[in-house]
């Protein structure tokens, strides 16, 4: 895996890497996430998260989702979420839901080597480009 960068752009612009792990650290997928300002907010970093893995999702319309939340009207698979064949997904509708998720404990935000606690907090992307989004997954019948 390569290791997470920040990449100035042209007006103050970065590149960070966003990964995506399990609550053990385990890394499941990672790509770039490209043209944020140097200055954002936790709440527009999930946001624009979101906007990406969905866009992405519309653009190439494979079975699965496999997004920071799952969409309404899909079923939870071992491969992701399973999307009706044809389906396009709504970025604001899954980036509400992913802020709600966050409120409720359901995934972890790691910038840097600190936890992000609230969705206001302002994150510095030139000084911690290291972006990571902890899945946690309750257990079955617990």
């Amino acid at each position: 895996m390569l290791p997470p960068i920040a990449q100035q752009g042209a007006q103050g612009m970065v590149t960070v890497i966003v990964r995506d792990e399990t609550a053990t650290g385990r890394a499941i997928e990672s790509w770039p996430l490209a043209g944020l300002p140097e200055r954002i907010s936790a709440r527009e970093l999930v946001r624009l998260r979101v906007r990406e893995e969905v866009a992405r999702f519309n653009a190439q319309q494979p079975r699965h989702f496999r997004g920071l939340v799952q969409p309404t009207d899909t079923e939870a698979t071992l491969n992701g979420y399973r999307v009706t064949p044809g389906r396009r997904l709504d970025w604001v509708a899954q980036a509400d839901r992913a802020c709600a998720a966050f409120a409720r404990n359901g995934f972890l935000l790691l910038v840097g080597d600190r936890q992000i606690e609230d969705l206001d907090e302002e994150i510095d992307l030139r000084t911690d480009p290291d972006v990571a989004f902890v899945r946690l997954v309750a257990l079955v019948g617990g």
